[in-house]
């Protein structure tokens, strides 16, 4: 694989997490630099580790992980989102317009949308990719894409802060249906 198409697949890779670091920003609009940059790094840790891990195992469990992969992203981020929108119609107000976002919580999220990533790191094991250059690529760009949808939704948080557990919430069901749907009829 050329380095060319390694930072494509980091792309592909690196897309949920945007999506659910926009969700995460849009809850938490007064989120600090400090914290966004450790929640990409948790982020950039998954992805890039999940791939290694499916290179180590290379293909012994390929069938089962692929038959679930999809379920548990979408489980998981649907129950997330779910979780922020019912929050959202609760009665306590957070004033401040920080929301802990919790090692926990960032686990999960990052688990979530690395799952795949474990399946492509298999596949780099069948084709013989460079491990290390495609943990570090992956990684790099990750914690790029992720800080960059936090601050991409911190801005539409600042701007629309009444309906952002909500449309956050909605973005992490979609992200988990996206992905259903496209393991069920596309794969």
């Amino acid at each position: 694989m050329d380095f060319l198409s390694m930072i494509i697949t980091a792309i592909g890779l690196s897309a949920d997490s945007f999506a659910v670091s926009v969700s995460n920003g849009l809850n938490n609009n007064k989120i600090e630099f400090k914290n966004v940059a450790f929640a990409a790094l948790i982020f950039a840790l998954f992805q890039a580790l999940m791939p290694f891990a499916g290179w180590l195992i290379a293909g012994n469990f390929v069938d089962e992980i692929k038959a679930a992969d999809h379920w548990i992203a979408f489980f998981l981020l649907s129950a997330i989102g779910i979780k922020m929108i019912y929050e959202s119609f609760s009665k306590k107000e957070n004033k401040s317009g920080i929301k802990k976002l919790s090692l926990a919580v960032i686990t999960v999220q990052s688990f979530a949308t690395s799952v795949d990533a474990l399946i492509v790191g298999i596949t780099f094991a069948f084709i013989k990719v460079n491990i290390t250059t495609a943990v570090v690529v992956i990684g790099i760009v990750t914690f790029i894409f992720s800080v960059s949808g936090f601050y991409t939704g911190k801005k539409f948080g600042e701007k629309f802060s009444g309906y952002a557990d909500i449309t956050g919430g909605i973005i992490l069901i979609l992200l988990g249906i996206k992905i259903l749907i496209e393991h069920i009829y596309f794969s």
